[in-house]
């Protein structure tokens, strides 16, 4: 059993909180009193999309951050504007010799940690599943995936790998992640289209938007000569050409390779739709500077960034935009 605390109880860190102390670990949740006072309420009900439906009572809720000090393991899952706050707050009261785990979306929360902590064991990692919020207390796995992290010392993934929670090791965590943030800026447009997921999948404009964007983001990686790993049953370099297809083909190719519930929305509509911050800056922004770099243009990407910019942080909203309205911008 590991003492591990969760930094950031959002949807990701109390799902996958929930699953490890199901599995027989110690865990504590360090969130907001919003969120933590749902679940002394409520507790946590976890369900996914292959009929996993388990109730967990947290063993320890706290807004508290000198909880870290307790840590053997921190799972950091706080948004990445929030990633430099929480490498403060883990200088501050975690032991020094708790490996720290970054299960966040973008490229540069891995390395905000290792900045702000020298000497501590840090990895990044790479979540492929959407966690959606439902009734307070209840998160739902909506999409298929297992957990990678990168490789090191202690066997950290067999140590936290359970049935309901896969997780596998990887010496090529950098590539995984940019195969992981090609797949992820499909956040925008869905958090965009006011959709669920698999309603826009079923819809071939939807997905020529997306293809178009995948492109001018795979030749821009190429350009700066970064490798990817791909997130899928197949090569990255295939998928615009999946999402192109006629839907009837295109549907029977999607169900053998990722499986999407019809409750699935992306994170960023969900920060959307409760006016906060999104991370299109650590996802469409990544890649628009690196275009910027390398001098190559990407019209697509930038409709995309400036469409989530002219409404995020402006309060709830749940924009219905159509691919023409979002090109045109």
């Amino acid at each position: 059993m590991t003492r591990i605390v969760i930094a950031g109880a959002g949807s990701i860190g109390c799902f996958v909180g929930g699953l490890l102390q199901h599995a027989g670990h110690d865990v504590a949740l360090l969130g907001r009193p919003r969120i933590l006072n749902a679940l002394r309420d409520n507790d946590l009900r976890l369900t996914d999309f292959t009929g996993l439906d388990l109730h967990v009572t947290p063993q320890t809720l706290s807004d508290d951050p000198a909880i870290l000090a307790t840590a053997e393991l921190i799972l950091v899952t706080v948004k990445s504007g929030a990633t430099a706050d929480m490498a403060r707050l883990i200088a501050t009261h975690a032991p020094a010799d708790a490996p720290i785990i970054s299960l966040q979306n973008g490229m540069d929360n891995a390395r905000c940690l290792t900045d702000a902590l020298p000497g501590r064991d840090i990895r990044a990692g790479m979540v492929p599943f959407n966690v959606v919020p439902g009734p307070p207390g209840h998160y739902h796995r909506a999409t298929s995936g297992d957990i990678v992290i990168e490789q090191g010392p202690g066997d950290l993934g067999k140590t936290l790998t359970s049935p309901a929670l896969p997780l596998t090791e990887s010496d090529r965590i950098r590539a995984v992640q940019w195969g992981k943030l090609l797949i992820n800026l499909t956040n925008a447009i869905n958090a965009l289209s006011g959709l669920p997921l698999l309603e826009m999948l079923k819809n071939r404009a939807w997905r020529r938007l997306m293809a178009d964007q995948m492109e001018e983001a795979q030749r821009v990686l190429r350009a700066a000569g970064i490798q990817v790993a791909s997130t899928a049953p197949v090569p990255m370099t295939w998928v615009p050409r999946i999402l192109r297809l006629p839907t009837p083909i295109y549907t029977r190719i999607a169900a053998s390779m990722l499986r999407i519930d019809r409750q699935a929305r992306t994170s960023m509509a969900y920060d959307l739709r409760e006016g906060r911050l999104t991370e299109v800056d650590q996802l469409q922004g990544v890649i628009l500077d690196l275009a910027r770099a390398h001098k190559i243009a990407t019209p697509t990407l930038a409709a995309i960034h400036r469409a989530v910019k002219s409404v995020e942080g402006q309060g709830p909203v749940t924009p219905a935009l159509s691919p023409d309205q979002i090109r045109a911008m």
